[in-house]
This record gives structure tokens, sequence and C-alpha cells, in this order.
């Protein structure tokens, strides 16, 4: 086991490096750069003062050079770079903001894993009956459902109207401290994450308690006189779980990405919030450490998903 966590860490290496090369040069040749945008300040300064000012950045030079800068940086000194936007370590600003948003998606999570595996397995077990086809219909549609429209609906509904909870923010103000004023303010930005990634895990679950429903065994298990409940909980959901286990690992990256949108509009002080607004002021590093950062969620939830999937059935074996 340790020696495929190795092998497949080290073969995601070079495609690590390819993402952030291809991350900088669409950056880079992009209209615009942080000269442009940065502030007014930056702005009013003097021609003489701005070029200086732009030369302690290295934004003089060009985009390839600046990659190269940038890589040594992280691989001989460990570090993701300086932002421009208020002169802090990269790092230091993304631990400030993960917290919230870890806790986020992981109740986001929860609740998918909750909700979709009951009502994707009662789909099946009631195939082609008004519950099915009304859980293919609500999948669908919130399959196709734009998380944004989605999350502007919830505030219009819920926090403006009815004032049941917080429109944006992580806290209310002078209770920054208090968990059940941040699971209140969660609340919203949740259920829109939750929604969003029902669709996906409710059809896989489906599909895969189908595939065993005319499995021998369980035929063989109703004519030793088991009852039907005991059948479908005991035996077809254990093996019709093993291929949604690898759901687990691979709905991580998708989750960040959504928490990109939703984090915007509910103004959530964590890694969404702060991505947009690095890519909206061309803060190049914080830009290139988060897309860095969502490229080895990725690998590592592929590799989860592997090691959960051998590890939940011994008979496979993960290379």
């Amino acid at each position: 086991m340790l020696t495929l966590v190795v092998r497949r860490l080290v073969a995601a290496i070079p495609l690590l490096f390819l993402i952030s090369l291809i991350s900088y040069a669409l950056m880079g040749l992009a209209p615009g750069g942080p000269s442009e945008i940065f502030s007014a300040q930056a702005r009013q300064m003097t021609p003489a003062a701005r070029a200086e000012f732009i030369h302690t950045l290295g934004l003089d030079k060009p985009w390839y050079v600046q990659y190269g800068y940038w890589l040594a940086n992280l691989l001989f000194h460990g570090s993701l770079g300086i932002s421009y936007v208020d002169r802090r370590p990269v790092v230091t600003k993304i631990l400030e903001k993960l917290p919230v948003t870890l806790e986020m998606l992981s109740l986001a999570l929860v609740l998918t894993v909750i909700i979709a595996i009951p009502i994707g397995v009662y789909a099946a077990v009631r195939r082609n009956t008004a519950f099915d086809y009304a859980t293919t219909v609500l999948a669908f549609a919130s399959y196709g459902m734009p998380v944004f429209w989605l999350s502007i609906i919830l505030i219009d509904v819920f926090a403006a109207h009815f004032h049941w909870f917080p429109s944006s923010g992580a806290n209310s103000v002078g209770r920054e401290g208090d968990q059940l004023d941040r699971l209140r303010h969660l609340v919203l930005p949740v259920i829109a994450l939750t929604t969003v990634s029902l669709a996906g895990w409710i059809r896989y679950q489906r599909g895969a308690m189908l595939n065993v429903m005319g499995e021998l065994y369980l035929r063989t298990a109703r004519s030793k006189g088991l009852s039907e409940r005991t059948v479908i909980v005991r035996h077809a959901l254990r093996n019709a779980l093993l291929p949604t286990i690898t759901l687990f690992g691979l709905t991580l990256p998708g989750l960040f990405s959504g928490a990109y949108f939703i984090e915007y509009i509910f103004s959530i002080p964590g890694m969404g919030y702060l991505g947009l607004n690095a890519v909206f002021q061309r803060d190049y590093p914080t830009v290139m450490a988060l897309t860095l950062l969502t490229a080895v969620l990725v690998v590592v939830g592929n590799l989860i998903a592997d090691l959960l999937y051998g590890l939940a059935d011994p008979r496979i074996r993960v290379s």
C-alpha cells in the first residue's frame, strides 16, 4: 500500500508541473496585469515610481521568467510567494481562510452522503415507480441548476423574506468565536452546495444498486427465508456501496471549486472568496497557490478513491 502511494505521488509531479506552467502562461498572456488594476494609490504614482514598483515585483520580465522565479522559490525555499495586493505571504493568507472552507465542505459532503445513498437505494428498489421517476427528474434538475442562481434564490427566500438565516458572512459581529452562530451562517451555503452535489451521487448509487439487484446471491438469500429488508441492506447495499465509495475521494475537487462561487455570493471569508478576489486583482502568487492546491486535491482525491476501493473489497488489488 505504501509503495502504491509513493508511486502515485511521484507520477503526479510532472502533471502538477504542467498544470502550473499552463496556468502561469494563461495569466501572463492575458490582457492587462497586476500593474493595471492594483489600486488607486498605485495609479497615482509618478511614471518613475510606477516603473520602479513594477520592477521590484518582477512584472517587467516575460511571463516565463516570472514563472521560473516562482518555481525556484517553491522548490528551493518552499514558499508560494508574496501577495501583490497586501505584500503578505500567500501561505499565511490561505491558512487564515482554510478553516471556514473546510467546515463548509465537510458539512456539505456529509449531508450529501446521508441524503443521496438512501434515496438512490430506494429509487433502485422501487424502479419504474413514481418515486423513481420523481427522483430522476429532481436529480437532473439539480444537476443542471447553476449554483449562483440557487444561492441567490436561497438568500431571497430564507434571508431577505423570512429572515431565518443570515445572508452573508461567517459570523455575526462580536460573535466570532460562537460556533452555533457560525453554523447558522453556513446553513444556506451548505444547502446550496449539497443540492448541486446530490444529482451525481443519487444517480450513481441508483445505478450501482441496480447492477447487484439481479445477482444470484440475492436469490439465494431470499430462498433461505431472509426478509426483503435484510436482503437489501445486508447483502445488496453492502456490495452496491463499493463503486460509490470511489465518489468520496473524487467529490473533493468538485466541492472545492463549487465553494468559489458560493463563498463569493454569501461573502464568506474562505478560500473561494480569496481566490476570486485574487483573480479580479491579478494577484498572480495567490492565484497560482490556489490553482496548485486544487490540482493537488484532484490527485489526492483520485488516490483516496483507489485506496478506499481496495480497502473495501480485499479481492481488488489497486495498482
